[in-house]
Order: C-alpha cells, then sequence, then structure tokens
C-alpha cells in the first residue's frame, strides 16, 4: 500500500516477520506525531497497522537460506530509492541483513541504523556453537550500528565487556507492555465463576507459545509430583505452536491431561492471569519476556527459570522465586513454598504491581524517543 504523504524524514522499521510490527505500534505512532513517514517491511504475512507504506520482503530465519540473498538485494534496492532517514532493524535476521543493506548507506546518504537484539543468540550457558557463530558475526554488524539496543542486563554488559563497536549501546526495560491491561482484578470470584473454576481451585498459569526453547517439557514432566501435592491442582496453558500436539500426547501419557487447560490463542490473557494464584515460566532462553510482565502485574507471583531476561524481572521471595534451570526438584519446592504460604503471596503481589510499572510501554516509549532524539539533535 502506497501513501501521498511527503514528509521531511523517513524512517523504515525492518523485521523478518510482520507480526512482529505490534511491538513496533507505539514508536511508529510517535513517529507519526513527530511529522515523519513511516514504513515497514517485512515478509508480510499481515497488514501492518499505522505506517504509510509497507514493503514485502522474503526474509527467513534461518541464517543459511538462499532466499535471503535475493533478500538482501531487494533492501538495498528499497533503501537507495526511499533514501530513509532511519532504518531501525528487529529480529535476528532482519538485524544482520537490515545492517549489511545499510552499511554503505551511512556514509552515502547519512542513514542512521539501530538495532534492538531482542535476545542475542548468545548467552551464558548458551550451546558453544551459537558462541562460534552468532557472536562474531554480531560483533561484526556492531561497527555498522549507529545504535544498540538491548532489553536486557545480560546483553547489556556483554555488548559492553566484548567491546561492541556500535556507535551508542543502551538498555531498555524490554519492548513495553500495557499495564493498564493487566490490573489486578477487582474480584477473583466472579471471573473463576464465569470460567468454570471455583474457589478451592489452585491456578497455575503459563502464557507462552509451543516452542522448544519455551521449555512446556519440563513443566508438565514436573506435574505428576505437584498433583499429587496440591489438592485441585489446574493448570492453564494458553498459545499454539509446532509442540502443542506433543505437549497434549505427554500431558496425557502421564496422566495430568485431566487437570490442564490447552486453550489454545487467546486475546482474555489479562482475565486468565487476573483467575490464576501463580504464573510459571520454565523458558530455557529469553530476551525479557512479554508473559512474565504482564502475569506480575496483575499481581501473580512468579515462579520461573533463572535465566537471562527473567532474572531481570524476578528476584527470589521479593516478587516470585527463580528456580536452577532443569532442576525438577528445585521447581517444585520453589512452587509448594508459595502454594503454602498465601501471606508471602499477597506481599509478592504488592510488589509486583510496582515493579511492572518500569516494563511499562510508556516508560519504554520515553526511553526510545531520547534515543531517536539524540541522533539528531539539532532538530
Amino acid at each position: 500500500m502506497e501513501s501521498t504523504i511527503t514528509n521531511s524524514k523517513k524512517i523504515l522499521f525492518l523485521s523478518n516477520t510482520a507480526n512482529f510490527s505490534k511491538f513496533n505500534l507505539p514508536y511508529m505512532r510517535w513517529f507519526h506525531e513527530q511529522g515523519w513517514r513511516v514504513d515497514y517491511c517485512s515478509a508480510g504475512e499481515e497488514l501492518v497497522k499505522d505506517c504509510d507504506n509497507q514493503y514485502t520482503i522474503s526474509i527467513t530465519r534461518s541464517p543459511f537460506s538462499l532466499k535471503n540473498v535475493k533478500a538482501l538485494r531487494q533492501l538495498k534496492k528499497l533503501l537507495v530509492e526511499n533514501r530513509y532517514d532511519i532504518l531501525h532493524c528487529h529480529t535476528p535476521m532482519g538485524g544482520v541483513l537490515g545492517r549489511l543493506a545499510a552499511k554503505n548507506l551511512r556514509y552515502e546518504h547519512k542513514i542512521k541504523i539501530i538495532y534492538t537484539a531482542h535476545g542475542f543468540h548468545f548467552y551464558k550457558g548458551a550451546p558453544i556453537l551459537n558462541w562460534l557463530f552468532y557472536y562474531p558475526v554480531e560483533k561484526h554488524l556492531a561497527k555498522y550500528t549507529d545504535v544498540l539496543v538491548t532489553i536486557n542486563e545480560e546483553d547489556y554488559e556483554c555488548a559492553l565487556k566484548k567491546r561492541f563497536l556500535a556507535e551508542k549501546i543502551f538498555q531498555i526495560n524490554g519492548v513495553g507492555v500495557n499495564i493498564a491491561d493487566f490490573k489486578p482484578l477487582e474480584s477473583k470470584h466472579k471471573i473463576r465463576q464465569e470460567y468454570g473454576y471455583t474457589d478451592d481451585d489452585f491456578i497455575m498459569i503459563y502464557t507462552a507459545e509451543f516452542i522448544t526453547r519455551k521449555n512446556h517439557k519440563f513443566l508438565i514432566e514436573s506435574l505428576p509430583s505437584l498433583k499429587k501435592n496440591i489438592p485441585n491442582l489446574k493448570i492453564i496453558l494458553p498459545g499454539k505452536g509446532e509442540r502443542f500436539a506433543s505437549m497434549v500426547n505427554l500431558a496425557k501419557k502421564l496422566y495430568v491431561d485431566d487437570i490442564i487447560n490447552f486453550c489454545g490463542y487467546r486475546k482474555d490473557i489479562h482475565n486468565l492471569c487476573g483467575l490464576s494464584d501463580l504464573y510459571v515460566a520454565t523458558s530455557k532462553q529469553e530476551g525479557l519476556p512479554i508473559g512474565v510482565v504482564e502475569a506480575i502485574a496483575t499481581g501473580l507471583p512468579a515462579v520461573v527459570s533463572d535465566i537471562r531476561g527473567q532474572n531481570d524481572i524476578i528476584q527470589t521471595d521479593i516478587n516470585g522465586s527463580l528456580y536452577q534451570p532443569g532442576n525438577k526438584i528445585d521447581f517444585i519446592n520453589k512452587v509448594m513454598d508459595l502454594y503454602k504460604d498465601r501471606k508471602k503471596c499477597l506481599n509478592i503481589a504488592e510488589n509486583n504491581v510496582k515493579t511492572a510499572e518500569k516494563y511499562s510501554i510508556k516508560y519504554a516509549v520515553k526511553k526510545m524517543a531520547g534515543i531517536y532524539t539524540s541522533l539528531f539533535p539539532s532538530n
């Protein structure tokens, strides 16, 4: 879709999936308020709102796909023809191809390149192959980056300690969550009745796509023990994904399918969190998880794996518990501790609502607006 708008300054947001545009909408609206032309480029699976022009280039996730060679040529042409003032890259391959396509234009057209890293593939505990491949690629591309934005403390410290040569390196607290949509419910009793749960149920929820790194397998394999020790235990698992069917089968095999609600894609996550007692996140890898922020905004205590991004948000005994990744006994003990100590849960609820505020979309937009403005200090 083409636009007749001819603003003096132009920005292109780039990602390998159009679905990622939902995280960029607040920033796209901010640019419109400043009078900029805002374009979006992705694989084009869906219509992107709040942009002036949407371009489709088939960027694939695999760094070894030959399709990305064609995508690189198309992206270079798009950048040259439109002479953007800012290119803001998201997603790993969006970041790779965007910076390769624009590296010479930094000098020829004075384009500013921003890359938001939503979690480096190299991190503490990552497979050695990740460090051998992704780390040197990112360190090299940092040379062609005006602003590198990280969304958790570990990635920020890594970029500084490894001396990534981006012009500027910033950390923001995730992509921002609309906290207003995730306030504690006034009546948990009423919403439980509406959804078919009772006040006696102890409800755990994990909002995550069914993919390997979200590690639903670990959670489901922990449930037989928890089921024995927690009467009326119920589990809510919203989401879809490639591992969905196999996790349903695993639950049946372990005889815990009767306590799990595999409820698919949902638009009422705020209600599902609000009626629950505990949020759990068993992920192996994260940038900074939106699901955890949404849950604590409703006042839920959380038991999460002690990994990058999650340990930015959760502190044991302050707003939940961290468990040692892969350690089922530790996970089960942390869940049981909060199940037995309701007073601690109430204290945590108050702390969590306050903690969530610093991950709000309002905070994120304010921080990014400052970063954007710093690129053109005279305007």
